[in-house]
């Protein structure tokens, strides 16, 4: 089989149906000084995205940018924070109890008028019915 380096290096397999990675081949991780020193230089020495991916042989430039992104929201801590997977919704915030008691109080009122205004309403129609057969 005739292969290239970066076929033999991670090991991808090519066949008739086309070319696919094998399973377990993990993405590569960096640590938060690497993230620093990659920050700074294309915060520092002007570097742009590409370059910066070439010279330190970072897999994508999107890592670059949102490396600089969270150094510029979070600081240098951000960088070490492990930020795999879809992000947390994590559980709704919770009220403050005065607060709470209040919105459940007002929801029983509401549905008490809702009930009272639906039996009122019945009744009105069961009055008309009475007089329109009267009238007959």
């Amino acid at each position: 089989m005739n292969c290239t380096p970066i076929v033999r290096q991670y090991g991808i397999l090519n066949n008739d149906w086309g070319v696919f990675m094998p399973k377990g081949v993990p993405k590569k991780r960096y640590t938060p000084e690497f993230k620093r020193r990659v920050v700074e230089a294309v915060i520092n020495d002007g570097l742009s995205y590409k370059e910066a991916e070439r010279i330190y042989e970072v897999n994508g430039h999107n890592c670059i940018q949102n490396w600089e992104r969270i150094y510029l929201t979070e600081g240098w801590e951000g960088l070490s924070i492990e930020r795999r997977g879809r992000g947390s919704k994590g559980c709704p915030a919770k009220l403050p109890s005065k607060l709470e008691e209040d919105l459940l109080a007002e929801v029983q009122r509401l549905r008490a008028e809702n009930a009272y205004l639906k039996n009122l309403q019945a009744l009105v129609l069961e009055d008309e019915r009475r007089q329109h057969k009267k009238r007959w």
